[in-house]
């Protein structure tokens, strides 16, 4: 997946062409030639005063009972408390909008 445009990078932010955000700077410009996505259905995380560490993997045992066998780790982010803070309100709208589009997550 080869230059695809972000759907939303901030907040509230509604994604421009070439994947620039509303919240970008004037001459700013936003490359997502190299991005590349792959699909996660676990997350784990901890925290220290400096940072937060999140842990994404893929459980493939997710229909073979409540005990998973093997958790694969892909991907391991490393933010700011600030930048943690800012997922946390996007994360929080997303799933606001999707659950008002598509009903409650449960």
């Amino acid at each position: 997946m080869s230059n695809e445009k972000d759907t939303a990078s901030s907040v509230g932010q509604p994604a421009r062409e070439g994947g620039a955000t509303a919240a970008a700077q004037p001459g700013i410009r936003v490359d997502t030639a190299s991005l590349k996505s792959s699909y996660c259905n676990v997350v784990s995380g901890n925290s220290t005063r400096e940072e937060v560490v999140l842990s994404f993997g893929v459980n493939q045992d997710w229909d073979m009972g409540p005990q998973p066998r093997e958790i694969q780790l892909h991907h391991r982010i490393i933010l700011s408390p600030g930048a943690a803070k800012r997922l946390l309100d996007l994360m929080t709208k997303l799933v606001h909008d999707h659950e008002a589009r598509h009903g409650e997550i449960k």
